[in-house]
């Protein structure tokens, strides 16, 4: 019951961050929804690979490197899910702050 209501949160969450940054495009709640679902996924496994693949130079960099990794996964789930477009990486990289500024915001408000 707690991952269905995370992953309706994210959705929701997603929507929000997409009405935020002009250049990323959601069709609907339920996009939004499988849109959060499919980066949800995309983090928990090739995220996490590049993750720790990449912890080293994560380290020397001060976490950059895992906030373009964020950026990837953000472009890769563009590429799986029909419906949510990001037009170009500024827009990406514009999503991800946005979209780790919300998360930070309500992640906090509902512990």
């Amino acid at each position: 019951m707690k991952f269905l209501l995370n992953v309706l949160i994210g959705g929701i969450l997603f929507a929000v961050a997409s009405r935020i940054v002009p250049g990323v495009v959601v069709d609907g709640i339920r996009t939004a929804i499988i849109a959060g679902l499919v980066l949800s996924l995309v983090n928990a496994t090739v995220g996490m690979l590049l993750r720790v693949l990449s912890f080293p130079i994560n380290f020397i960099t001060f976490g950059l490197v895992g906030f373009v990794i964020t950026v990837l996964m953000i472009l890769l789930t563009d590429s799986l899910v029909t419906g949510f477009d990001v037009n170009g990486i500024w827009n990406a990289i514009i999503f991800a702050v946005i979209l780790g500024l919300v998360q930070g915001v309500f992640g906090n408000a509902k512990d």
